[in-house]
């Protein structure tokens, strides 16, 4: 569906984009993971750029949270930008994601300034994309041309020579990085020898065709189709691209801040650093600059952003506890992360391993209600909590998956719109050693499915495929009230209209919750099927689940019904056929 455009830069702009970045970076992220081979081949670029414009995205919402959702009550555009520049900061990942913090802080800058209404226009877009391009340069110690880098500086170029509105200018800066994109591997030669564009360059030309989406509402496509492959790791990976969007402080080290992962055997072809060191650090300008001299003599892939007493600090380096020792005399350094690029066999969160052995393999899924939480949990998954709006963010889903404590993890994000989000957790825990399979089950009633022909006793490949057959083969369905007028595919709804909706589209529109749940029962049914599953939340009718089950056994022999109590978990009904 076309995106709602926005006029100007205003706070519902930044979350707008923000939301929208997130989605085409969700999109691309592994498509972008395939062509990082710059600075280090660890294919992770677009699993960073994705965590880290999570981060900022998050840090939005809570602005928004905090000032209602009332529009009259939206939040200052100081507010967003800062907010955004914020969550970017402090969930910055790898070197991509330290530099796109940089160019969304410089962006906030500019957007934050002399009020609400001073830089929200055209020409103060082009402003905050000049400061962006200049302060994330700034920002990295050696600027190599044929990157991210040299993108930002070419979208910047396009739009200060563009008069016109916000559309206008995130337009020309869109095709402008695109050129430059396109241009980089003859700048780089490792992105020539392996015929392809530079990874963190291609996340920026997502973001900027997020702007454009933004202020035109449209998602802007142009270039012609360009087919790039690299070999990472010695396993072939070939990706289609459009030149278009990819759809107190102490100064005391304590040694439970630090988490030490690993990455592929060979991922610094050639040599190189062996350790990749990120940490946030508490400390005043004077003393970033002398970080800065010292972490440079140390090794390369300096980045040192942020600001008021807020950094975000990346380096490749030989000896990490030099790097991190530099940022102890510096200020107070903390969430420090040390990446080993060749480590054979290392997961550990502090000084030593988990004491208790791992299990073999676990369950990992997302659960919309209380009620599914427990069923879920009797049949030995880990659950994380999806309560209605909130949805949960990727860090949630790593957590989860680390409490679950095995080698093997099955993920069930158990919601369409966290298919995304839960692949980047999938690539995070497999960065740390866990051997996850993202099963992409788009309702909890397929999540069901999966679980009931689950056997950890089995080879993991093969309980994936009978889990991920399972889910397939089950058709899912809810009932729920619209909350405003919209079209839909059965037509236009009122707020307070009953729908219901089949594998994610709306199919009947009804005025009583039992009958328009009978109707959707009696589509899927149509087609067949065994079992039928009714998760029931707690704003049903308490009638409706026995009067489905009378339906069901009066209309269709041979079929059975199973009724479960979901609790708090949005919809009215969940419907699962299989």
């Amino acid at each position: 569906m076309p995106q709602v455009p926005q006029t100007f830069f205003d706070a519902l702009a930044v979350r707008t984009w923000c939301g929208l970045a997130l989605r085409a970076l969700g999109r691309a992220r592994e498509e972008i993971d395939a062509i990082n081979v710059y600075p280090v081949a660890d294919g992770d670029t677009g699993t960073n750029l994705y965590l880290t414009m999570e981060s900022a995205a998050a840090a939005v919402e809570a602005v928004f949270a905090g000032h209602g959702t009332l529009t009259e009550q939206k939040p200052p555009l100081a507010d967003a930008a800062g907010a955004m520049a914020h969550g970017a900061l402090i969930g910055a990942r790898g070197n991509s994601g330290t530099i796109l913090a940089q160019l969304l802080r410089g962006m906030a800058q500019v957007l934050a300034a002399d009020g609400e209404t001073a830089h929200t226009d055209g020409e103060g877009l082009r402003h905050a994309l000049r400061r962006a391009a200049d302060s994330a340069r700034h920002a990295v110690a050696h600027p190599v041309e044929g990157t991210v880098l040299s993108v930002a500086s070419a979208a910047a170029d396009a739009a200060d020579g563009t008069e016109g509105d916000c559309g206008t200018v995130a337009r020309a800066a869109y095709e402008g990085a695109c050129a430059a994109l396109a241009a980089t591997p003859g700048q780089l030669a490792v992105l020539e020898r392996a015929g392809v564009v530079d990874a963190g360059g291609r996340g920026l030309v997502a973001v900027l065709g997020a702007l454009v989406e933004t202020f035109t509402g449209e998602s802007p496509v142009f270039g012609a189709h360009t087919r790039v492959a690299v070999d990472v790791t010695h396993t072939r990976v070939e990706a289609d691209f459009d030149a278009g969007p990819l759809d107190g402080p102490s100064s005391v080290l304590d040694v439970a801040d630090v988490t030490l992962c690993e990455d592929g055997p060979e991922a610094v072809p050639g040599g190189g650093p062996a350790f990749e060191v990120i940490y946030l650090l508490e400390a005043d300008d004077s003393a970033v600059t002398r970080l800065r001299q010292r972490l440079d003599a140390l090794g390369d892939s300096l980045v040192v952003v942020g600001g008021d007493g807020l950094w975000n600090v990346h380096v490749h380096v030989d000896d990490a506890g030099a790097a991190v020792e530099a940022g102890v005399e510096a200020g107070r350094p903390y969430r420090i992360r040390i990446t080993h690029f060749g480590l054979g066999d290392v997961h550990t969160t502090g000084a030593e391993r988990p004491p208790r052995e791992r299990a073999q393999r676990a369950v990992v899924a997302v659960v919309p209600g209380e009620g599914l939480a427990g069923l879920y949990e009797e049949a030995g998954a880990t659950t994380v909590l999806a309560r209605p709006g909130e949805p949960p963010a990727s860090g949630e889903l790593v957590a989860a998956v680390r409490r679950a404590h095995a080698r093997e993890v099955v993920l069930l994000p158990n919601d369409a719109d966290l298919r995304h989000t839960a692949a980047a957790a999938a690539e995070q825990a497999r960065a740390e050693g866990i051997r996850v399979a993202l099963i992409p089950t788009r309702s909890a009633v397929q999540g069901i499915a999966a679980l009931a022909v689950h056997e950890p006793e089995r080879r993991f490949d093969e309980d994936v495929v009978s889990m991920t057959s399972a889910a397939g083969a089950t058709r899912y369905a809810e009932v729920a009230v619209a909350e405003r007028q919209s079209w839909t595919m059965a037509g236009i709804c009122q707020a307070g209209d009953v729908l219901g909706l089949v594998d994610g589209d709306v199919a009947v529109i009804g005025a009583d919750v039992t009958v328009t749940a009978r109707a959707v029962l009696d589509r899927m049914l149509a087609a067949g099927g065994e079992l039928v599953t009714l998760v029931l939340g707690d704003e049903a009718p308490v009638s409706v689940a026995d009067i489905l089950e009378i339906h069901v056994r009066e209309s269709y022999l041979a079929v059975d019904t199973v009724v479960y109590r979901g609790g708090r978990q949005g919809a009215l009904l969940l419907i699962g056929v299989e």
